[in-house]
């Protein structure tokens, strides 16, 4: 038996999460997912891999607005309109158009950072289009994720490494959308489809690993022995990377919520 533990929203890519209930899904990810990111002067995007202090910029909504705070500076308020003049931005290999928030987010950024920056908003008359090799359909759309519109995590398998690491590891540092609760670790790799309510959720590929889930989520500090990746390199590394949980595609748009239950079907629709 499989349900759904926790669902969790990241407004801006690399900064701190929204815990919700419940949760609008869409075929791009979970509504307000990863809608804004941070952008060098060359227009590329950058990340808690270069700066793990963005994990203390924490976002908070309030009405229609997206209000961010950091330590002691006046708090940034985004917002809820999407507007702004198109600028071209570079995610990984893949170039697109996105919306620059103004001078006065690029400076709280730029402060926070300590390096010039600015920050863009996805246009949704720019839509980033999902790896090919993946897609379900011809040009489907997703967010500023890495790459695919929703990260599961199943509480056995971090268990599992938790015990081998000795010490107590947080969900939050995998930075998922979706935790599933289970009693098996790792069964989420033998998962091709699973259905929440009336939706369908199709497995693109395991999730590779990297110095971010090091990264205290609180305090944006390093653990200084590089756990829980270390260990899960002795144990989870393939030719594919250091694998923990899988990015799952929804085939339609609906709502899903923290209790639900999950129908796992091992091959594929």
């Amino acid at each position: 038996m499989a349900r759904v533990a926790a669902l969790w929203i990241y407004p801006i890519k690399s900064c701190g999460g929204i815990s919700l209930n419940t949760v609008e899904v869409l075929t791009q990810g979970f509504k307000g997912d990863r809608q804004w990111m941070v952008v060098d002067l060359e227009r590329k995007f950058l990340t808690q891999r270069q700066y793990p202090q963005l994990a203390r910029v924490k976002p908070h909504i309030t009405g229609d607005h997206l209000t961010l705070t950091f330590e002691d500076f006046v708090p940034l308020r985004l917002p809820g309109k999407i507007t702004g003049p198109l600028k071209p931005v570079t995610i990984w290999r893949h170039q697109t158009q996105a919306l620059d928030q103004g001078p006065e987010a690029a400076a709280w950024f730029s402060e926070v950072l300590q390096t010039p920056c600015h920050l863009v908003r996805q246009s949704p008359d720019h839509p980033r289009p999902l790896n090919p090799k993946y897609a379900l359909w011809e040009n489907q759309a997703v967010s500023f994720a890495d790459g695919y519109p929703v990260l599961l995590t199943n509480t056995a398998s971090v268990q599992d490494l938790a015990e081998k690491v000795g010490e107590p590891v947080p969900m939050n540092c995998f930075r998922p959308n979706l935790v599933v609760e289970t009693e098996t670790p790792f069964a989420e790799d033998q998962w091709q489809t699973l259905k929440i309510q009336d939706l369908t959720f199709v497995t693109a590929k395991p999730c590779d690993r990297c110095t971010i889930i090091t990264t205290d989520q609180t305090t944006g500090d390093r653990h200084p022995t590089q756990e829980p990746l270390r260990t899960l390199d002795t144990f989870r590394r393939t030719d594919r990377g250091i694998l923990l949980g899988i990015n799952l595609m929804p085939t339609t748009a609906g709502n899903i919520a923290v209790g639900d239950q999950i129908t796992i079907n091992p091959t594929a629709i």
